[in-house]
């Protein structure tokens, strides 16, 4: 219980990005990266077949690429709706005129400026019932040099970074960073968010729509901080991260345990964040992660129960993600400049190093969780140091430990508490103490496999 779960702002399902082509049949495998670095001549094949294909290595690159151009369209046109609407219009050029054509030897700057000048079509059009828009098309139509500098791979992905820190600015509500986060970088649908939030689609897309009016009537640059800002803006930027890697580590609703498709695109966030800034913290996050989804394999079992920590195959692991999620967390250790996520991530790595639980260093665990309560006091690190107390000194150490943490009553209704205060009953064999503990625990939560796991301890104990 090493990694502790924050009280999360937002609950998910399977993310997935507004696609145009979504409507059409989807294809049976998909194009490689590759296949986009030439020109296809499809003369030999049926116009069916060429456009079936078209479509199938669109829906592919959509897929792949849509969030990198929509982060580019979003610089050049300064409007988070403009640039969405325009992006689709270019995939829908595209699957309209690639099978005669061709596609091109690069289709990420094609598409960026197809949908560039559809954008400026479309201001066009508003001019006539507006005249403030004539400026902007102006604007637009001498911006091609940044057009075409913004096909630069390193832009792109520098585009994906500004788009981040938009999302995460001081200036909106918490919950907006995670909503635009989720909508804008990672691709979730309105109804997807929603379901995150446990709200409507129509509250969270007004949610969304406040946050996209502030950015704009505010002038919010769309750029990473200065190195001056950036100590201040960072920690927002990887709470977020942070937060979307948590709910898919141990989802707090649903029928599976993990949800993969949310870690990795954690993960995915957070090493373009320490690529691109290199900060310890961010290091120290990526390793933080790397090192948790290097253990989902042995998480559950063939058919979904909830496997704990003693009882996982580590033949299991990734030792590839260990690896490198082990040497992350060496180059933030030498910069002596790390914090909490660094120390979660120390933690994550003396658990992944060890060959058992018992072999495990919980004296080691114990002192790096004196230093992480030091820089974060939070009831869920309290926690968590209780449970490795209780597996250093014995099950009695860990139960005041717990109790002295429930005291304060902001764990009242966090199951995970209860869960591990039932487990000190139970192996200290106070059975009466350990299922109404147990009770407690299966009441205040939601996710199926953890439900039927601490039905599973109710019912031994009866």
């Amino acid at each position: 219980m090493s990694f502790g779960r924050l009280p999360l702002l937002f609950r998910t399902n399977t993310p997935g990005a507004c696609n145009p082509f979504a409507a059409i049949d989807p294809p049976t495998k998909l194009i490689r990266a590759s296949w986009f670095a030439k020109v296809v001549v499809m003369s030999e094949r049926s116009p069916e077949q060429t456009h079936d294909q078209i479509r199938e290595s669109l829906d592919s690159l959509y897929r792949v690429d849509s969030r990198r151009i929509l982060a580019t369209l979003i610089r050049l046109l300064g409007d988070f709706d403009l640039a969405e609407e325009a992006m689709h219009e270019a995939f829908a050029v595209a699957l309209s005129l690639w099978p005669e054509s061709g596609v091109p030897d690069n289709p990420r700057p094609w598409l960026i400026s197809t949908a560039r000048f559809k954008a400026i079509d479309t201001l066009r059009r508003r001019a006539r019932f507006d005249a403030s828009q004539d400026e902007l098309v102006r604007y637009l139509e001498a911006q091609s040099s940044s057009a075409e500098s913004s096909n630069a791979e390193d832009t792109l992905e520098d585009d994906r970074l500004r788009l981040i820190f938009t999302c995460c600015h001081p200036s909106l509500a918490p919950e907006a960073h995670v909503a635009l986060t989720l909508r804008e970088v990672c691709g979730l649908t309105t109804e997807e968010i929603a379901k995150a939030f446990l709200t409507t689609p129509r509250t969270l897309a007004q949610r969304i729509v406040r946050a996209k009016a502030k950015i704009r009537e505010a002038q919010i640059p769309y750029e990473v901080p200065s190195p001056q800002e950036l100590p201040e803006r960072l920690g927002a930027v990887l709470q977020v991260v942070y937060l979307v890697f948590n709910e898919g580590y141990s989802a707090a609703a649903g029928a599976e345990v993990t949800r993969a498709d949310l870690t990795a695109e954690a993960i995915r966030l957070g090493r373009l964040l320490a690529e691109l800034q290199p900060e310890p913290e961010a290091m120290g996050l990526l390793s933080l992660m790397l090192l948790q989804e290097s253990r989902r394999a042995a998480r559950t079992s063939p058919t979904g129960e909830l496997i704990l920590l003693e009882n996982q195959d580590r033949s299991l692991w990734n030792r590839g993600q260990i690896a490198e999620g082990v040497a992350l967390l060496e180059k933030a250790l030498q910069s002596r400049r790390f914090g909490a996520y660094t120390l979660q991530a120390a933690i994550a790595a003396v658990h992944a190093e060890a060959e058992s639980v018992a072999a495990t260093d919980w004296r080691q665990i114990v002192a790096l969780y004196d230093q992480l309560i030091r820089i974060q006091p939070s009831p869920v690190v309290q926690l968590n140091r209780a449970v490795a107390i209780a597996m250093r000194d014995g099950p009695e150490a860990g139960l005041a430990q717990i109790d002295a943490a429930l005291e304060h009553g902001e764990l009242a209704n966090y199951y995970l508490a209860h869960s591990a205060r039932a487990d000190m009953y139970r192996r200290l064999g106070r059975p009466a103490e350990a299922r109404s503990a147990y009770e407690k625990a299966l009441a205040l939560t939601q996710q199926e496999p953890e439900r039927q796991f601490l039905q599973e301890r109710i019912r031994q104990l009866k």
